[in-house]
């Protein structure tokens, strides 16, 4: 009986999981025009697919990104390219319990 209701209050931990909402606020507060944007699940061999595109975020712009795959990670590592080239990496950022992530200066 314990094992059954154990087994019920894990499913309903996954379930919560992999419902968590992954839309976050992307902020930049740098200085700097942020030019490329990469989020990547915590493991992945490789950065995704640029997410801004032909796209830039001036200083004290932001923009909302889902990251919602479909494996229900919430663990992801973050990569803004800024003008001139210089990289900020942020690895392991839960996105199942933030809405906004701020690159500072």
């Amino acid at each position: 009986m314990r094992f059954i209701a154990a087994l019920a209050v894990l499913s309903l931990i996954t379930g919560v999981a992999n419902a968590a909402d992954r839309r976050v606020e992307i902020v930049n507060t740098t200085g700097r025009t942020m030019t490329h944007f990469y989020a990547s699940r915590v493991g992945a061999d490789s950065w995704e697919e640029d997410i801004l595109g032909e796209e830039t975020v001036g200083n004290g712009e932001s923009f909302r990104v889902n990251l919602n795959d479909g494996t229900g990670a919430c663990r992801f590592d973050f990569r803004a390219v800024f003008q001139g080239g210089a990289a900020l990496v942020k690895r392991s950022v839960d996105v199942c319990s933030i809405s906004r992530f701020t690159y500072n200066r």
